[in-house]
């Protein structure tokens, strides 16, 4: 069991992966295989994700020999919010453990801390732009090609 108090689902973590990859690179597509093997995922579920980052615009994809998937938009345009949205719909603000808060989400037993959390982190995604972390991708997929 992961202790960790942040808990991010699968596809919003391939979603992130995969585009910081796209973004970290040339801009030449990218098959489905090689981002799953750079991102060390599974090409089906990878697939998923990446089809529905096109259908929302932020991923284009092309067809053919030569084809793959490229960034429809510059990686400074491209919030992390969009790719948590597009993977899991709005960021809501919560207040309680509870998707129906027993306590009417005024008097909590962790205080505001869940709805500091929430804002925490929609700060962080939406004033972090994939040109900001495309280097952390590269750096983190060298050192996992040199294990």
């Amino acid at each position: 069991m992961n202790g960790s108090i942040l808990r991010v689902s699968e596809a919003l973590s391939l979603a992130l992966h995969a585009t910081a990859y796209l973004a970290s690179g040339n801009q030449h597509p990218r098959r489905v295989k090689e981002i799953a093997r750079r991102i060390q995922a599974s090409e089906a579920h990878l697939s998923k994700v990446l089809q529905a980052l096109t259908r929302a615009g932020i991923l284009k994809a092309l067809r053919g020999p030569k084809g793959g998937y490229s960034l429809a938009k510059k990686p400074e345009e491209i919030t992390l919010l969009e790719i948590y949205e597009v993977i899991h719909g709005p960021l809501k603000e919560q207040k309680c453990l509870y998707e129906r808060p027993l306590c009417g989400g005024d008097n909590c037993i962790l205080g505001d801390l869940i709805s500091q959390v929430t804002q925490l982190v929609r700060h962080h995604l939406r004033h972090t732009t994939l040109e900001m972390v495309k280097d952390v991708i590269t750096e983190n997929l060298g050192n996992t090609q040199k294990k």
